[in-house]
């Protein structure tokens, strides 16, 4: 007899039982195009639908993803509706820029995301983390309220903020996260011209406002930019070797332009730190509601940290944290959707027999959003059930049924950083601290820039040991 609790259930669009309309789409893919997709993207290994008369393939099948995404990657470019929303944000950053722009870019920034780099980050990202929860050091033991959402956008900014520029960006660092959550809010969402392929020039009524949040946050990144050039000729051997001293020192005819290092900060800055903030509240939500899962990460917590070990080893020694990290990246994956296009003619056969066109221009999505809860790949796969990324169930999973962070030569430069960065704050946090829902977490995931709670996620946060020594 199987004794274990019923898995948590959280919330999530149900898949639609019935075609929408044309201005059902636009009304709907506006405010939230999670809610788009019926039975058939959660149950099929593929499906074709069409998208204002545009052919559109969604891809769920392992081989079909690993065809796109890997060895055929070459035919297949950037969506022009992605690019549409995301290019007047990030120009030539790495998740916008293409062909010999995004591989110049590429390869300048790999040598400080190599696994054995990003684990040389392990110590800055613990002591951000440790001064952060001091902000719930006054609460006392019957709780406050706190908008985790909001908070673990700060908590990621200042992670980020101290491993990749050393603590020196300019702006005032008290409202910067609330910067970059505004421009986000106010340029990261799809328009009705960007879904009817209007050029850019087409004005976007939806993001008024946020052309003015675009140019001070260019403003900031610039400024960040010259303070720590006038470092490096002021004083060159006392410069910190950070990503931000990287990333200038490749300036020059032969690296990457002054432009291209200012996308790509911006790009760090501003989606570097979503993502993770997304993953950190969601899980932190989803453990809420999972008792037996939150005794285990406790126990496994509060024995690393007495036995003080090394915070460059936690990710291996705390697979309860990680397993719960992965399995909120799992149900909200903080991009739920990677869009591409055919550039020429494609086909490709499944193990079955059955082949698929695909002709030039055609969309091609595949979704993290449908792909992590498809009925062919997970059990129970609406439930947050972390014990599948236990170590002991890793080899039951298909590299290309859980992408995160993409697949292919685009994955997430970052992947190693943030798996690292959720395990180490998930560790301070819920060392000292419980967060749990109350009548007010009434949350909703929206599909904007990342996949985030529609207005916020209100949480308690109470001290586990009130009174006690802290650690």
């Amino acid at each position: 007899m199987d004794m274990r609790p019923e898995p948590f259930v959280p919330p999530a669009p149900v898949p639609r039982s019935r075609l929408l309309t044309p201005p059902e789409v636009i009304w709907i893919g506006l405010r939230n195009p999670l809610e788009l997709w019926g039975q058939g993207a959660y149950t099929l290994p593929w499906m074709e639908t069409k998208f204002f008369r545009e052919r559109t393939i969604v891809a769920n099948h392992p081989d079909l993803i690993r065809h796109l995404l890997v060895d055929n990657v070459a035919n297949y470019r950037m969506s022009e509706v992605r690019q549409l929303v995301l290019r007047p944000i990030l120009r030539d950053g790495l998740l916008t820029a293409e062909g010999q722009v995004w591989k110049r870019c590429r390869k300048a920034m790999a040598p400080v995301f190599t696994p054995k780099h990003s684990r040389g980050f392990a110590g800055q990202m613990l002591a951000a983390t440790e001064e952060f929860v001091e902000r719930y050091a006054e609460v006392g033991p019957e709780g406050e309220l706190f908008d985790i959402s909001v908070d673990m956008t700060d908590l990621t900014y200042a992670i980020l903020s101290e491993t990749l520029f050393s603590g020196e960006i300019a702006g005032d660092k008290e409202t910067i996260s609330e910067d970059v959550d505004a421009l986000l809010h106010r340029m990261g969402r799809i328009d009705p011209m960007d879904m009817m392929r209007a050029p850019p020039w087409v004005p976007r009524l939806t993001r008024f406002g946020g052309r003015r949040m675009l140019d001070k946050f260019r403003g900031i990144v610039s400024d960040t930019m010259a303070m720590r050039q006038e470092r490096m000729r002021r004083t060159p051997d006392d410069v910190p070797q950070d990503f931000l001293t990287l990333l200038l020192g490749l300036a020059g005819p032969d690296g990457l332009t002054m432009e291209e290092i200012e996308d790509n900060i911006l790009t760090f800055i501003g989606a570097g730190h979503e993502t993770t903030a997304r993953a950190l509240a969601w899980t932190l939500y989803c453990v809420a509601h999972s008792p037996h899962v939150r005794e285990r990460m406790e126990e496994e917590i509060d024995r690393v940290l007495a036995e003080d070990a090394d915070p460059v080893d936690w990710l291996e020694l705390m697979p309860w944290v990680r397993a719960a990290f992965e399995e909120a990246l799992r149900l909200y994956p903080p991009a739920p959707s990677i869009n591409r296009a055919a550039i020429e003619a494609d086909s490709w056969t499944s193990p079955e027999g059955e082949t698929i066109r695909i002709d030039p221009d055609v969309t091609v999505l595949v979704m993290p959003w449908t792909l992590h809860r498809h009925e062919l790949h997970w059990e129970k796969p609406r439930a947050f059930m972390p014990e599948r990324f236990l170590p002991e169930n890793r080899g039951r999973l298909n590299r290309f049924q859980y992408l995160p962070f993409g697949v292919g030569p685009r994955t997430c430069i970052g992947a190693t950083f943030a798996l690292q960065e959720g395990v180490i704050a998930l560790a301070v946090l819920m060392h000292r601290y419980r967060f749990d829902a109350t009548p007010e977490t009434k949350v909703w995931p929206v599909q904007k820039l990342t996949t985030q709670p529609r207005d916020g996620m209100p949480m308690r946060v109470s001290p586990r040991h009130y009174g006690a020594v802290r650690h």
